[in-house]
């Protein structure tokens, strides 16, 4: 089974990188919490970054594993905490964690602009050249993110659910966005897709976009995901294509020479 070791050596440190990685306090409106910094410290010069959510388990391995992933593609990142400090979940509690910030979007906006805000005010970010991607439920906060008309230049959501909102809320998105969704994914079905896609519709100025991997379920992405019984597992070829599509997107957002193929 594919681990986040096996994940993080997909993408090899560059010779002569200095790679730092290590946790970061902050808060917001008083709640203490605690994300993961990498960046390359043998980089002289302001560059494009990178605020990266997790799932519902929380600031994991797994998050650390992406953050050291995208240093070593020469960003800043930043896996913001919006649960709060030492709060990581079990599988048994997740669900019910996540569900309230589902059920309380400003404040899952808020967390999230606090781990914005945290990420800018790193001297080594260019603020002109700022994204965020999420997995699963950081996938949803990254969405809403954007929605919140945050200074972003893009978003990712790595099979995230596709919240919608009655009356549309999509005026204060600036923001461009790539939805990496699983085609059989039971959580974020073919409807709710549509959907998504019908309510940015409604602005055609949205830069937007949609991409479903055949076969791959919810949570794709996520290494050691094995429960195809509730519609979640790890594929490598949609980890591998998603990752790809976001070295694509990237490297359009900040006008950088695209991956080799």
């Amino acid at each position: 089974m594919t681990s986040v070791d096996d994940i993080l050596q997909t993408v090899p440190e560059p010779a002569g990188a200095d790679i730092s990685v290590g946790a970061v306090d902050y808060d917001q409106d008083g709640t203490p919490l605690e994300g993961i910094l990498a960046k390359d410290t043998a980089i002289g010069e302001p560059r494009p970054a990178v605020l990266v959510i997790h799932d519902w388990f929380g600031v994991n391995e797994h998050m650390e594993a992406r953050v050291t992933m995208l240093a070593r593609l020469g960003y800043v990142a930043f896996a913001a905490d919006i649960y709060g400090k030492g709060v990581r979940p079990g599988p048994e509690e997740a669900g019910q964690l996540a569900g309230s910030f589902y059920g309380d979007l400003p404040l899952m906006r808020a967390r999230a602009r606090a781990g914005l805000d945290r990420l800018l005010a790193d001297p080594d970010v260019d603020p002109s050249k700022v994204a965020v991607m999420g997995y699963c439920f950081g996938g949803s906060t990254s969405l809403e993110l954007a929605r919140s008309g945050a200074p972003l230049a893009g978003a990712i959501s790595f099979h995230g659910g596709l919240i919608t909102h009655e009356p549309a809320d999509v005026s204060d998105i600036d923001a461009k966005l790539l939805v990496l969704t699983g085609a059989a994914d039971p959580m974020v079905t073919d409807d709710k897709v549509s959907a998504w896609q019908d309510e940015m519709r409604t602005d055609p100025s949205i830069d937007w976009e949609v991409v479903s991997y055949s076969g791959a379920m919810h949570a794709f992405a996520v290494p050691g995901t094995d429960s195809p019984e509730h519609g979640a597992q790890y594929q490598e070829r949609a980890d591998r294509r998603s990752w790809r599509a976001m070295e694509d997107f990237f490297a359009e957002l900040f006008d950088e020479e695209p991956a080799a193929s």
